[in-house]
């Protein structure tokens, strides 16, 4: 091969090199301007709400209950039936050593300890400590000693996951 092809060949290398160089530069640079664009918390902000004392007291909830869940509020009637038919595999809520309760609430991580909260207008919030309303809690829809009803604050893909819980037997 001559000196002449091997330079014309080198040069051509070079300048594909080149080319490829400038192609990652500009990806890379907009790539970034595409991760520094974001601002803004990564969820939603949510405000929360004065606080007052609660309606429910953790020894209200105390005891053996049925559990069912739906997204949809027409499914309610049905799913509050079929939550009845679980009272032969009930979940327990307990009372929590620092005063909260202890029972399962889904979209909150493993059963642990919750806080009963208040806010005003009688509204109650079981979740983390906290403020009432926050992204972590679960609304109380409606609550009459035998039949719990609570609705996630947050949404998943699907919107607010609803949960019925159906006293089994008497209050404990």
């Amino acid at each position: 091969m001559n000196r002449s092809r091997v330079a014309a060949s080198l040069a051509a290398m070079r300048a594909a090199l080149a080319a490829a160089a400038s192609t990652v530069a500009a990806c890379a640079l907009m790539l970034t301007a595409c991760t520094g664009a974001a601002t803004g918390p990564a969820t939603p902000a949510v405000a929360t709400l004065p606080s007052a004392p609660p309606t429910i007291r953790p020894d209200d909830l105390v005891g053996r209950w049925a559990y069912a869940a739906y997204y949809n509020e027409a499914d309610r009637p049905r799913i509050e039936a079929a939550a009845r038919g679980q009272c032969s595999r009930p979940i327990e809520i307990t009372r929590g050593p620092n005063g909260g309760v202890v029972m399962p609430i889904p979209n909150q991580g493993p059963p642990g300890e919750r806080t009963i909260k208040g806010a005003a207008g009688g509204r109650n919030f079981i979740g983390p400590p906290g403020e009432p309303g926050s992204l972590q809690d679960s609304e109380v829809v409606s609550f009459d000693g035998k039949v719990l009803v609570m609705r996630t604050v947050d949404t998943d893909e699907t919107g607010h996951l609803s949960s019925v819980y159906v006293r089994c037997g008497k209050k404990a």
